[in-house]
């Protein structure tokens, strides 16, 4: 898992709109440092061994960069995200791109953050709702991709997808996650599956310290979660720290500019 990455790119990365708390149209990305950051991103996923493909970027696309929200796969099967409307001219352009490498590709029904708010942890998905993506979306993911759906609600804007409360570290074992991102039912369910958890502190995960990819061998995050990357490290996990100042202020970190390919398909499927 997270070893196959689609990513796009930011030649037309800039702040359009205003749809998460992160995001001020008065406050514009540096072009040649938010192109620097996200060479660095690609870098470090072909440093660890893992495989990158690309989808250009459109010119009315300012958020195609963060290519999670585009769909969750696993095995030979997408389910296409429904972002917010000043997101939806995104969804054609991967939707052919799925196609075209032979998944097989639904459109989702209802409202859906993609695997923003869809997180695989071997047969389980951590799968978010209250903010971007409407609940009735689980049982879809569950009828269509097989996985046991465990529904996380996150209580603000802040927390518009769920990659920026929880992080599977070590799948199907181990979960970082912020307790002040979850309401007290969610917590409770988490809390109940008996998996390994890294809690990790308010200030660091407001820092996007949760939006990372980890292959289970590299950990891949953003600078400035000093607790965060000592805690993986002394898990024997290498961990790369990347500079994401430009790329926060679309609100995305390092898991939002990748969608996972090789999540594995249910045991038994052909």
């Amino acid at each position: 898992m997270n070893t196959e990455l689609l990513v796009s790119d930011t030649a037309h990365f800039r702040i359009d709109y205003e749809i998460n708390p992160y995001m001020h149209t008065e406050l514009q990305p540096d072009a040649a440092a938010a192109t620097a950051e996200h060479a660095a991103i690609v870098a470090a996923h072909l440093a660890a061994g893992r495989r990158v493909e690309h989808v250009a970027s459109a010119p009315e696309c300012p958020d195609m960069v963060f290519t999670a929200n585009a769909a969750v796969v696993r095995g030979d099967r997408a389910v296409l995200g429904f972002p917010p409307p000043e997101r939806k001219a995104e969804i054609s352009y991967f939707q052919e791109w799925l196609v075209d490498r032979g998944f097989d590709v639904l459109e989702a029904p209802y409202p859906f953050s993609g695997q923003g708010d869809a997180l695989a942890c071997g047969d389980l998905l951590f799968a978010g709702y209250g903010q971007r993506t409407d609940q009735r979306m689980h049982r879809v993911l569950a009828e269509e991709l097989g996985y046991d759906v465990v529904p996380l609600r996150t209580v603000g804007p802040r927390w518009y997808d769920l990659d920026l409360a929880i992080a599977v570290v070590e799948p199907p074992y181990t979960l970082a996650y912020c307790p002040q991102a979850l309401d007290e039912p969610s917590l409770r369910r988490l809390h109940g599956l008996g998996l390994e958890l890294i809690e990790v502190g308010l200030d660091e995960a407001t820092r996007l310290a949760l939006n990372l990819i980890s292959d289970g061998r590299t950990v891949t995050m953003t600078r400035g979660a000093p607790k965060l990357a000592a805690a993986l490290r002394d898990r024997g996990l290498r961990v790369v720290e990347l500079d994401t100042t430009q790329l926060a202020k679309g609100g995305g970190g390092v898991r939002c500019t990748a969608l996972t390919l090789d999540n594995p398909p249910p045991r038994g499927s052909r």
